[in-house]
């Protein structure tokens, strides 16, 4: 079979075996498969992420001077089946998988180990105790999306967002976009965007934002104008000491703030802030420029080491929540719910590429600008996204 293969910072179409599925495990004709932002930083920085996997106990990540065939956000249809394999996966059923399966004695992350390659090819292996049909004849090119989409999705519901709060999204690529979708479809009354593109930011209003700023010219947090949040120390006690003026009034005051702490209306509102950017300094500069007491979930992966002012965070009692990745029951969650059209991610498709327009689009998604999600399909001649 053709595949993209990823050496040395370089990218290659070349001929490699036909996989042959195990036990359990499906050979798929790969349909569509996404360019994520970790491919992008993968294919140049493979060894700053070797060590950061080595750091939480997985050594089998890709390296810079090992080939290895990414694509981990792939759809594709049945072509062969694995000893034990259930009937609903017949040859030529259209299928979505998580990017994990079993290979050398372990499990590995297919598309970013060499021991697993992934769905920047015409095949590639997956679990069938982790793969999914697609329902409603839902088109191949949304089905591709479904494992960035659990991302979002995982995210929005470690934030614990609700529907009244208000959402700030820092960063408008892929990771933010997906998120603004989500937060839309739980139909949260205000998600302001910031990024620094004018493209993106009307790609985030497409999404569902309610309102975009540049951060150069405007503050996310200004701008969500939420009623009751506090942005420095002396409101705060402010608060504090005109509240307890006015409860000590009352015999029993203790129950009602004890009422009002059971409620989440003791202390200031907040908003929910998603860092969607991974680039060193950022969730500094939220610390430092969000009200008090503000949730921050870190969706964005910094690859690099970082610095921050802990007393800051300290002092603003800062509710930081870092994510990464999704569960099984998220991943089939986001399918179904792309499928039945409660999550509409129309907006992020920009491109699509065959396997000789790989490199082409690596490089216009390096610039940032142009496109949000480029899509292989391998059967395509497109060399341009």
């Amino acid at each position: 079979m053709k595949a993209v293969s990823c050496a040395h910072g370089a990218l290659s179409v070349v001929d490699l075996p036909d996989p042959q599925p195990a036990k359990g495990q499906l050979l798929l004709d790969v349909r569509r498969c996404g360019i994520c932002g970790s491919d992008l930083h993968a294919k140049d920085h493979a060894d700053e992420l070797t060590d950061v996997m080595t750091a939480v106990g997985y050594p089998d990540f890709m390296r810079s001077d090992t080939p290895v065939v990414m694509g981990h956000e792939f759809c594709g249809e049945v072509a062969e089946r694995g000893r034990g394999v259930g009937r609903q996966f017949k040859v030529g059923t259209p299928v979505v998988s998580f990017p994990l399966v079993r290979a050398n004695g372990a499990v590995h992350m297919t598309g970013l180990s060499p021991l697993a390659p992934g769905g920047f090819a015409e095949q590639v292996l997956a679990e069938a105790s982790m793969s999914f049909v697609v329902p409603n004849g839902l088109d191949l090119d949304t089905a591709a999306l479904t494992e960035p989409m659990a991302v979002a999705l995982h995210a929005v519901r470690r934030s614990e967002i609700r529907k009244r709060d208000v959402a700030i999204v820092i960063g408008c690529g892929p990771v933010g976009l997906a998120v603004i979708c989500h937060l839309k479809a739980l139909g949260v009354h205000k998600i302001v965007a910031s990024d620094f593109s004018a493209t993106r930011r009307a790609l985030a209003t497409r999404c569902g934002a309610h309102v975009v700023v540049d951060p150069a010219i405007d503050s996310p947090y200004e701008a969500g104008g939420q009623r009751g949040a506090i942005t420095a120390a002396p409101e705060l006690y402010e608060l504090g000491v005109g509240s307890m003026e006015k409860l000590r009034r009352v015999p029993g005051w203790q129950h009602l703030y004890r009422a009002a702490e059971a409620l989440g209306a003791a202390g200031p509102k907040r908003p929910i802030v998603f860092e969607c950017v991974g680039v060193p300094g950022v969730i500094d500069d939220i610390i430092g420029a969000a009200p008090l007491q503000s949730r921050v979930v870190v969706a964005g992966v910094c690859m690099g080491a970082d610095r921050l002012h802990p007393a800051t965070a300290n002092g603003k009692e800062i509710d930081l929540r870092f994510v990464f990745g999704y569960t099984p029951l998220e991943f089939r969650d986001t399918l179904h719910m792309l499928a039945e059209g409660e999550l509409d991610a129309s907006a992020l498709i920009t491109g699509t590429v065959g396997l000789d327009g790989v490199a082409a689009a690596f490089d216009v998604l390096g610039s940032a600008e142009a496109h949000a999600k480029i899509l292989i399909d391998p059967r395509s001649t497109a060399v341009a996204p």
